[in-house]
C-alpha cells in the first residue's frame, strides 16, 4: 500500500506487502523486502536495503547523508543495508555505508553514523549515539543514552546500561584516537565512562557510575572513580534468591539463543567449549 503523497525514486524495488506512509520519500536504487512498513515523513536515502518484515517509524532518515556526500553533485555510493525484522522507532537517524544485521532494533531518536558494523540480535535504547567506525557483535543491549565514541568494539552478549560513554580521545583535541573494547558478556552499568583504550575482559562488570582508567581484567568487579578493583564476579549472590548472580548466562536467558534450554545445553549444540 502507497499513500497518494509519498514519493518514490527511479530503480525502487518493492517487495511483497509493502506499507508507504504519508508524505514518505524512497531514493533511487532502495530495496524494499517483503511486508516493509514505512511510517509517515520517513525519508529513505538511495542505495539503501531494508530486509523483510520491517517496521520504521515517522519520521527517521534511513541512510542518511554523510559529511562528504551532503551535496547533490558528490553523493557517490553509500549505501546502508539492515537485515530482516528491524524495528527502528520514531525519529531515528541511521547514516549511509554501514551494515546491520537481522531482527535490530531502537528506541526513539538514535542516531547511528557511517562506517560501522552491527550484528544480528542488537536493540539500541532512546537517545543513544553510535558515532563512526565502531564495531557491535551479536545480542548486545545498549539502553537509553549510551554514547559511542569512535573505534568502539563491543563484542557479543554484552550489556551497556544507561547513560555509559566511551571515550576515545587521550589528549584531546588530537587526531590519535583509541577506542574501548569490551569482551563478551561484560557488563557496563548506568552512569560509567570508559576512558579511550581501554579493554574490558570477557565476564567482567564495571559497577554503576564509575571511571575506568585502566583495563579491567576477566571476572573482576570494579567500582568507583578511579575504578578499583572490588573482588570476583562469580562470588556475587543474588539479593532476593541468595544464589550466585553471575556469570549472567547461566541465571538469564530472557531474548538470549538458549532461552527455554539453558545455557549450558545450548552451548553444548553448538560444538563449543565452554
Amino acid at each position: 500500500m502507497l499513500s497518494n503523497s509519498c514519493t518514490i525514486g527511479l530503480n525502487v524495488k518493492l517487495g511483497v506487502n509493502v506499507s508507504i506512509g504519508h508524505n514518505c520519500i524512497v531514493e533511487d536504487n532502495v530495496i524494499l523486502g517483503d511486508d516493509v512498513f514505512l511510517d509517515s515523513n520517513t525519508i529513505v536515502r538511495s542505495g539503501t536495503v531494508i530486509g523483510d518484515n520491517s517496521f520504521i517509524g515517522a519520521n527517521c532518515i534511513i541512510g542518511e547523508y554523510q559529511m562528504n556526500n551532503c551535496k547533490r553533485s558528490n553523493r557517490g555510493d553509500y549505501s546502508l543495508n539492515i537485515g530482516a525484522n528491524a524495528l527502528i522507532r520514531s525519529g531515528t537517524i541511521i547514516y549511509s555505508n554501514s551494515k546491520i544485521g537481522n531482527n535490530f532494533q531502537t528506541g526513539h531518536r538514535v542516531t547511528i553514523r557511517e562506517k560501522n558494523t552491527i550484528g544480528n540480535n542488537v536493540s539500541i535504547g532512546t537517545l543513544s549515539d553510535i558515532q563512526d567506525n565502531c564495531k557491535i557483535g551479536n545480542y548486545v543491549r545498549l539502553h537509553s543514552n549510551v554514547f559511542l565514541g569512535q573505534l568502539a568494539t563491543i563484542e557479543d552478549y554484552v550489556w551497556i546500561f544507561p547513560h555509559v560513554i566511551f571515550t576515545n580521545d587521550p589528549t584531546p583535541p588530537s587526531n590519535e584516537l583509541m577506542g574501548v573494547h569490551i569482551k563478551s558478556f561484560a557488563i557496563i552499568a548506568a552512569g560509567s565512562i570508559l576512558l579511550p583504550g581501554i579493554t574490558i575482559e570477557e565476564d567482567s562488570l564495571v559497577g554503576a557510575g564509575s571511571v575506568v582508567t585502566k583495563n579491567v581484567e576477566k571476572y573482576s568487579i570494579v567500582v568507583g572513580n578511579p575504578a578499583k578493583y572490588m573482588g570476583d564476579i562469580r562470588n556475587v549472590k543474588n539479593k532476593i534468591t541468595g544464589e550466585n548472580a553471575y556469570p549472567w548466562r547461566e541465571h538469564f536467558e530472557r531474548g538470549m539463543p538458549w532461552s527455554g534450554t539453558g545455557y549450558d545445553k545450548w552451548i553444548k549444540n553448538q560444538g563449543a567449549d565452554c
